[in-house]
């Protein structure tokens, strides 16, 4: 795994807040965000199951441009 930094939310103080990477290796974009509450999760499950393997995170809507450069990262690597 080479993960190649992508932004973190611009509003950060400390430094812990979401954060985008790209996973080249893998073709993945790894996104470190806010844990989601029992009401979002409780409205993410209107879609269907969420599996013990995965996790509903959120990130603030400001962090939009990063990730677009995460995907367009991720398809350059997908387009080599």
């Amino acid at each position: 795994m080479a993960l190649t930094f992508v932004g973190i939310d611009p509003n950060t103080g400390d430094g812990e807040c979401p954060t985008v990477w790209v996973d080249k290796d893998a073709d993945e974009i790894v996104i470190q965000g806010w844990k989601a509450g029992e009401t979002m999760q409780a409205e993410c499950l209107r879609t269907g199951a969420i599996p013990e393997t995965e996790a509903v995170v959120r990130i603030p809507a400001r962090m939009a441009p990063i990730l677009r450069e995460a995907c367009d990262a991720i398809e350059r690597t997908e387009l080599r």
